[in-house]
């Protein structure tokens, strides 16, 4: 009776330590640090409650005009911008997360201060699209994509809308513009 006395709340006390040691800053498919696929914009609150929460409020909503939600540091750094499903809506969920903090890292290691060749390294690149300024590589695997601007690729690849972008086209020290994390 002794043993299962002092056991019980062993086994809870590691459980407690082992759920608190989780990496405020890390990057999966599911989560972005302590946000997750399923979080709430009424929940933010209690998730950043010693950081600020600054979110722009559009005036026209008829426009289209996508109310993101920034998330900054008590020391005036800027971690995320967070985007909603549904502006002014505290029941929306967390529709895409920019990373603006080198802090947040995925499991191998990337941040936004990564290049091309840290992401074609890691991961498998799902697609590349060609648009104006930036290539946007897509990364199904963590849900992420990369903006990657223009002037870090060669010239021939820089002015035609319509030309197919291969991976291997792309210079290994491309530096990543933004880095984001889209949950659908």
């Amino acid at each position: 009776m002794k043993i299962k006395t002092l056991l019980l709340p062993a086994i809870a006390l590691t459980f407690f330590n082992c759920n608190n040691d989780a990496d405020p800053y890390i990057i999966s498919k599911h989560n972005v640090g302590l946000l997750t696929d399923s979080t709430q914009v009424s929940e933010l609150k209690y998730i950043y409650e010693t950081d600020s929460i600054a979110k722009h409020i559009g005036g026209d909503e008829f426009t289209g005009d996508v109310n993101d939600i920034e998330i900054f540091e008590n020391g005036g750094i800027h971690l995320l911008t967070l985007t909603p499903f549904e502006a002014l809506d505290s029941t929306s969920y967390i529709k895409s997360v920019k990373i603006n903090d080198d802090r947040y890292h995925s499991e191998k290691g990337l941040t936004n201060q990564s290049t091309f060749k840290d992401i074609h390294s890691n991961y498998k690149i799902s697609r590349i699209q060609n648009t104006i300024n930036n290539i946007v590589v897509s990364v199904d695997e963590i849900n992420a994509y990369f903006t990657i601007d223009k002037k870090d690729l060669p010239a021939e690849l820089r002015y035609d809308m319509n030309l197919k972008i291969e991976a291997i086209q792309i210079p290994d020290n491309a530096k990543i513009k933004s880095f984001y994390i889209h949950w659908f």
